[in-house]
C-alpha cells in the first residue's frame, strides 16, 4: 500500500467491497466507549489528584474506534502507562466496570513492543485468528525495527500512533506495511479503519499501520463531534445524552469510587 491522504483513506474503505454499514446500536455504543474513556481519564485525573486533564482527554476517539473491534482474548499493548485504560485496570479488575468495557481485550501494563509480538507471533503460530494491538504514546516515535519484524513475518498486529504532526510520517515504514492516516477526532473514520485492518490481520494478511492524526489547528472535541454525527442520523437527543453519562458515572461508582469518598 502506497501513502494517502486521510481523505483517500476515507473514500477507499468506503468504495471497499463487502464493508458493511455501521449499525445503530454500534454508533451510539461508540459514543458511550467514548463517554466511559472520558469519564475514567477524569477519574483517573481526580485520583492521581492532577490539576489539569491528563493527555487522554480529546483522544478518547483512538481509544473507542479501535477497541470496538476487538475481542476478550486479543492483547491489547501500550509503550507506557499513558493510556487511562492501562493506569487503571488493577482497579477495574474483576469489577463490574470490566463487564462495561465493550469488547476491550486483555489489557497488558507491562507493555510495550515486546508484549505485542510475543502475542501475536504465538498467535500466528496457533492460527487461532487472535491480535495483537499496540498504541504508542502522542507523537511518540516508531521502533522501525518492531515495524520491520511484523512486516516480514506477516503478524497480526496492529500499530496505532496518536499525532499531532501529519507531515512526519514514517516514510520508511510505508514500504514495510500498509499505513493509513485517519482524523483522530472522527471515532466513526477510526473505527471503519481499524475494523478493516482487523480484519485485514484475523484472516493472516499481515500487519498495518494506523495514524490517527490530530490537527493542532481544530480544537473540535471528539465526543461533541461524534453528537453531531449521531443528531445528522436522528440518533441523538439530549435526554438520551444525559442517561448514558449518568449510567457511566453509576457503574463506574460500583468500580471506582470517587477519590473524595
Amino acid at each position: 500500500m502506497t501513502t494517502t491522504t486521510i481523505d483517500q483513506a476515507a473514500a477507499q474503505l468506503a468504495g471497499h467491497q463487502g464493508f458493511s454499514i455501521i449499525s445503530d446500536e454500534s454508533l451510539r455504543q461508540l459514543y458511550t466507549s467514548m463517554v466511559i474513556c472520558r469519564q475514567l481519564n477524569e477519574r483517573g485525573q481526580a485520583h492521581a489528584h492532577a490539576d489539569k486533564p491528563g493527555g487522554d482527554v480529546g483522544h478518547e476517539a483512538a481509544v473507542a474506534g479501535v477497541i470496538a473491534g476487538l475481542r476478550p482474548e486479543d492483547t491489547l499493548a501500550n509503550t507506557e502507562s499513558g493510556l487511562i485504560l492501562l493506569k487503571l485496570q488493577d482497579e477495574l479488575e474483576g469489577k463490574p466496570m470490566n463487564q462495561m468495557l465493550v469488547r476491550t481485550a486483555r489489557l497488558d501494563s507491562d507493555g510495550g513492543y515486546g508484549v505485542a509480538l510475543r502475542a501475536a507471533q504465538a498467535n500466528k503460530s496457533a492460527k487461532n485468528s487472535k491480535i495483537a494491538v499496540i498504541f504508542l504514546e502522542v507523537d511518540s516515535g516508531f521502533s522501525e525495527e518492531a515495524l520491520r519484524q511484523a512486516g516480514a513475518e506477516r503478524l497480526p498486529i496492529l500499530f496505532v500512533r496518536q499525532t499531532s504532526h501529519l507531515s512526519e510520517w514514517p516514510v520508511g515504514a510505508v514500504s514495510i506495511l500498509p499505513f493509513i492516516p485517519v482524523d483522530g477526532r472522527d471515532v466513526v473514520a477510526i473505527y471503519r479503519v481499524a475494523t478493516e485492518s482487523i480484519t485485514h490481520a484475523r484472516k493472516g494478511n499481515g500487519p498495518t499501520l494506523i495514524d490517527c492524526v490530530f490537527d493542532p489547528t481544530d480544537a473540535e472535541d471528539p465526543i461533541l463531534k461524534m453528537e453531531a454525527y449521531l443528531t445528522r442520523k436522528g440518533l441523538f437527543s439530549e435526554a438520551w445524552k444525559r442517561e448514558e453519562w449518568s449510567s457511566v458515572a453509576r457503574r463506574l461508582d460500583l468500580a471506582l469510587p470517587p477519590a473524595n469518598r
